[in-house]
């Protein structure tokens, strides 16, 4: 039986009178390809939040590897192996690219604060970085400003940041938003070749990168999951289709 890496029982986020996300029962197994899908407002953002650590719950429990990780911060659920990219990146745009990919690994190894010192930057940490960077072919970019470099290979950064803090469970909010067509197979590329043990997440909002990458997809509609099944069976659903899939594509966020 596949390992469940991350679990959510029962989780429900208001803000308010607005319930953003109600009673979600949700599993992801280890080497998961799932993806999440809804119209704009559905909760999917909210519930990457919940998951994250960057709201907490109303009520109910999220689980990693069945540790009760409910009540710990984004910063710890990080250290345990959830890492995320966002819809919008986070970038430091002035460092370059070797930089931004050395602070995180330096996170993850404990060495953090030394790499603000040229001095005292670790060899191994450098090492593992320029690795992660010709992994995903930024290597020629690695001493640009990240300001420097096109959107898409922005977003290829973020990516490598978060390989970088070696996660059990990868939570991607729109990798290919605001990325030039002609360039979002990159980015899809380097998700094919992510380690198969990784469980990953995706929202996204173009079918095509949807149906090419998830082996499962899970579809939020109101806050709640309306419906689950491979990606044959989510457009297949007539259900599904009436309220989402035959709307055409969605460009928003949820």
């Amino acid at each position: 039986m596949t390992e469940i890496r991350l679990e959510t029982r029962a989780l429900s986020r208001r803000f308010g009178a607005l319930v953003a996300v109600q009673e979600i029962d949700f599993q992801l197994a280890a080497g998961a390809r799932h993806a999440l899908i809804g119209p704009n407002g559905a909760g999917k953002t909210t519930l990457i939040n919940l998951l994250t650590g960057a709201l907490p719950p109303t009520h109910g429990r999220v689980l990693l590897a069945g540790r009760d990780i409910t009540a710990a911060a984004e910063a710890e659920r990080v250290k345990l192996g959830i890492a995320r990219t966002f819809q919008i990146n986070r970038l430091f745009r002035g460092l370059s690219v070797l930089e931004n990919v050395c602070i995180a690994v330096a996170e993850r190894v404990g060495a953090g604060r030394s790499m603000f010192y040229p001095a005292g930057w670790r060899t191994d940490v450098i090492g593992e970085s320029m690795a992660l960077l010709q992994t995903l072919k930024l290597a020629e970019a690695a001493n640009h400003r990240v300001s420097e470099l096109p959107y898409g290979r922005q977003r290829l950064v973020e990516l490598a940041i978060a390989i970088g803090l070696k996660p059990e469970v990868l939570l991607l909010d729109e990798p290919t938003a605001g990325v030039p067509s002609a360039e979002s197979h990159i980015i899809l590329d380097a998700i094919e070749q992510l380690p198969e043990h990784i469980a990953v997440l995706i929202i996204e909002h173009d079918m095509d990168v949807v149906f090419h990458f998830a082996e499962r997809v899970t579809v939020m509609v109101g806050g709640a999951i309306f419906a689950e099944g491979t990606p044959k069976e989510i457009e297949s659903n007539p259900m599904v289709r009436e309220v989402y899939l035959g709307q055409g594509q969605c460009t928003g966020h949820g």
